[in-house]
């Protein structure tokens, strides 16, 4: 566990904390558990997992038709084959 935590404000419907709140009870929880952990949930799937192309599967995209050379012009091609 974090040793320190930061105080932060929100502002929520009453409706949605009314429901959070609910939840929350039914789950022997506390609301401000259930909100930490959507926020790092939240920064988990979507802010850290902007950081790197590295972190990216690598993907199939059929068969190698020949191989490249150094002396291939890749973006010429791509161009060309969008432009065709």
């Amino acid at each position: 566990m974090v040793d320190h935590m930061k105080t932060i404000t929100i502002h929520v419907s009453e409706p949605v904390y009314r429901e959070l709140q609910t939840y929350a009870r039914r789950q022997d929880r506390t609301a401000s558990e259930l909100i930490r952990e959507a926020m790092a949930q939240y920064v988990h799937e979507r802010v850290r997992a902007e950081g790197s192309l590295r972190s990216l599967p690598p993907l199939d995209l059929g068969k190698v038709t020949r191989p490249v050379t150094r002396n291939d012009d890749l973006l010429g091609e791509m161009t060309r084959v969008a432009r065709d």
